[in-house]
């Protein structure tokens, strides 16, 4: 079987794929093995990994794609060695080494003071080695051929930083983050604190959202699996909400909701965005609820 007519035939998967993505791999490549193997036609993943990074990669198939910005714009979790002494190109591992300075004699009560300035809200300068456009172009395009803009600060929080362990010339960190982190430079950064240069040596995601790595898949147990056993591993699109509010509609809510109008639903308390389920518990998408009290879909599904 050709794998065009193999996708055609899995273009009705739809879910959510918790991966484990292997280091040495890019997010798409690893997107695209994932893809191969459902044989699904549309899928996405839901915030890049560099190939120096392994964890959890979540990969929408489908309907299930409508919400990715769900968990784009979630928090997310990793755990991170930082090699002090070096200031890397690229900010990690595998870039070139622009600067070798002496690192400190450390201790915890000294390291903890430098991460307590991290803590929080915190501005950031986005690298140069980034996924972030500037005129159309990808900065890692830019800073490959040389070139380097001037970047604005980004405000992002850190809600909790974490010293797990530390050597000589390493920090083992435990993070967890809002959007738009990066990792790379809030080590840069830590170095700063510290004295010394520094750059991620090792990382790996735990987490995105609700969603764990304890609970992914690896692409080489995917292979394992039988074809017609891979969609068991597939998690509703629903639990990608499961935070919002969740409002049942009675049938003639139901009818008008799916035909992109926005109902009246008495007794509503819940604010901003809501999972709208049928009488009978399906799932149908995510509403916001209105300044009036109605509740205007946003992100419905076709399942059927």
């Amino acid at each position: 079987m050709s794998p065009k007519s193999s996708r055609r035939r899995g273009g009705d998967i739809h879910g959510i794929l918790l991966l484990d993505k292997p280091e040495g791999l890019t997010s798409n490549q690893a997107l695209e093995q994932a893809k191969r193997l459902m044989g699904s036609a549309k899928a996405g993943h839901t915030g890049s990994l560099d190939p120096i990074a392994s964890g959890l990669l979540a990969i929408c198939f489908g309907e299930a794609t409508k919400i990715s910005s769900f968990l784009l714009g979630s928090d997310k979790q990793y755990l991170v060695t930082v090699r002090l002494g070096a200031r890397t190109a690229t900010g990690d591992a595998e870039g070139e080494v622009l600067e070798r300075l002496p690192v400190p004699v450390l201790h915890r009560a000294m390291i903890e003071q430098a991460l307590d300035r991290f803590r929080g809200e915190i501005e950031q300068i986005p690298p140069m080695y980034s996924a972030l456009k500037h005129q159309g172009r990808r900065l890692y395009d830019l800073a490959r051929a040389g070139i380097e803009i001037e970047r604005s600060p980004r405000r992002v929080s850190i809600h909790r930083l974490s010293l797990l362990d530390f050597g000589a010339d390493f920090l083992h960190l435990d993070v967890l983050c809002s959007k738009g982190t990066f990792i790379r430079t809030l080590a840069e950064d830590i170095g700063k604190a510290l004295g010394t240069g520094a750059h991620v040596d090792k990382l790996r995601r735990t987490r995105v959202g609700d969603f764990r790595v304890e609970d992914a898949v690896s692409l080489a147990r995917l292979a394992e699996t039988e074809p017609a056993a891979r969609r068991a591993l597939l998690l509703p699109i629903d639990r990608a909400v499961m935070a919002l509010p969740q409002v049942a509609l009675a049938d003639e809510m139901s009818f008008y909701v799916l035909r992109g109008q926005a109902v009246m639903i008495p007794k509503l308390k819940a604010q901003g965005h809501v999972r709208l389920y049928n009488r009978a518990g399906v799932f149908l998408g995510v509403g916001e609820v209105l300044d009036d009290g109605r509740v205007a879909p946003r992100r419905l599904f076709k399942l059927a």
